[in-house]
């Protein structure tokens, strides 16, 4: 099909568009909004869960690997039934499970009730992620993917922002056991809303000829069915695992643990606690955004694809190094605590900006039928790689409660240049998958 560039496009007939894939993107931003505060409750209520349940670091860092792990094997297998049976249903389904284990927190009194409750929570949440890429790859052209699952993505962020404000207060109401309750019937919520508006963008009542024809702007994929095994053969596939495997692990420290960062180096409680992390995520909301636009601004200047994404990437790895100095910070120093609240929310930003491109990648070098597979084996990768880094940080900070953020935040500075440089090792020209007796891609 012939592209239509929106340079030469009349405004005649882009007033005549309809742009229905925008309230797809708004949807997913909700879903991931709800998956965030779903998995950043337990985070935030740490400190307090800690004290009235009498947990130690490594039983902390026990429930955070059993998410870990289970979310990885969501990760793999979901993705592979989002692409079998499409995510109207499989999304919904999703959503639905987690959001009834997110509730079944509540009934838990020890530390394997919640590693119960997390392993159910994280083996449907990871359909989530999987499920985004693959509605923005159905619903986006190649130009406005990055932007698309950056305001998607934001919704991890805005997720992260509402937990640390509206946990309090419901905790204030109704207790703990009433939070997660409270968050599981928001997911129920989202469900009946994403049932009666999602579909096919070829077939969907509310898009007329005009966007359709602007979402299928790129050329078909090819037509060959594509197995596990011939996606794990194929360095696009690698690509992506090592860049979840390096970056995953940062971000799930951050989600687990800056909350407890604030409480024992700055002696914030539940809510003194809520400015700096609210802070900390609103940047990461833009950074989120920030990271998709710059690539795709890059592309509309006539960048090639994989150079803008690159280096849209590169720029955010350079804004994750300052964080190293967060733990060097004199919590006893008036002002230290924003600015340590600022680089850990610099470094939230390049995380998100980082990610967006990332999961982008897939979209641009892996066909639309094989893209929930590929996400779900690198998200796999990257919640395993998390597993090890939830019982590193246990062990460190059982062995110095304080002084051993300084180890973790100086780790998490270098690993997103490191990361750069690995992902374009894979796949120096960005160039997609090629399978035997099928069309070649599009670069």
């Amino acid at each position: 099909m012939t592209e239509i560039p929106s340079s030469s496009t009349s405004p005649d007939r882009r007033a005549a568009m309809s742009h229905y894939r925008w309230v797809v993107c708004i949807l997913l931003f909700f879903s991931i909004t709800i998956n965030y505060m779903d998995r950043q409750v337990l985070g935030i209520l740490k400190p307090m869960l800690s004290d009235e349940l009498d947990w130690s670091e490594e039983d902390y860092g026990a429930i955070v690997m059993c998410f870990s792990f289970s979310y990885a094997t969501g990760y793999l297998f979901v993705g592979r039934i989002m692409d079998a049976v499409g995510v109207r249903v499989g999304l919904s389904l999703m959503v639905g499970i987690w959001s009834l284990f997110g509730m079944g927190h509540a009934l838990a009194r020890s530390v394997v009730g919640f590693c119960v409750a997390r392993t159910g929570l994280g083996l449907a949440e990871g359909g989530n992620f999987p499920a985004a890429t693959k509605s923005i790859s159905e619903w986006f052209p190649k130009k406005e993917r990055a932007l698309a699952f950056g305001i998607a993505n934001a919704g991890s962020n805005v997720g992260a922002v509402v937990t640390p404000i509206t946990i309090p207060w419901l905790v204030e109401l109704w207790g703990w056991q009433g939070a997660f309750i409270a968050l599981g019937l928001t997911g129920f919520a989202w469900v009946a809303l994403w049932m009666l508006s999602y579909g096919q963008p070829l077939t969907h009542q509310r898009v007329n000829q005009a966007e359709r024809d602007h979402i299928l702007t790129d050329p078909p994929d090819p037509p060959a069915r594509v197995g596990w095994l011939q996606l794990v053969g194929h360095r696009q596939t690698w690509a992506f695992v090592v860049g979840m495997v390096l970056c995953a692990p940062i971000w799930w420290f951050y989600l687990y643990w800056v909350p407890d960062f604030f409480s024992k180096n700055y002696h914030l409680n539940l809510f003194k606690m809520m400015g700096p992390l609210v802070a900390v995520y609103v940047l990461a909301d833009v950074g989120s955004i920030g990271g998709g636009w710059l690539s795709s601004w890059l592309i509309h200047r006539g960048w090639r694809v994989g150079a803008a994404r690159k280096t849209a990437m590169l720029a955010c790895a350079l804004c994750v190094v300052p964080v190293g100095s967060v733990g060097w910070l004199d919590p006893t120093h008036t002002g230290n605590l924003w600015l340590a609240t600022f680089l850990i929310g610099l470094a939230a930003a390049a995380h998100q900006g980082f990610a967006a491109n990332l999961f982008t990648l897939v979209s641009d070098t892996v066909p639309r039928k094989a893209v929930s597979s590929v996400v779900g084996i690198g998200g796999m990768a990257g919640s395993l790689a998390a597993m090890p880094m939830a019982w590193f940080v246990g062990r460190v900070l059982g062995a110095a409660p304080v002084h051993g953020y300084t180890i973790l935040f100086a780790i998490a500075s270098t690993a997103y240049l490191f990361n750069v440089a690995v992902i374009h090792a894979f796949n120096p020209r960005h160039t997609p998958m090629q399978f035997p007796d099928s069309a070649v891609l599009e670069r």
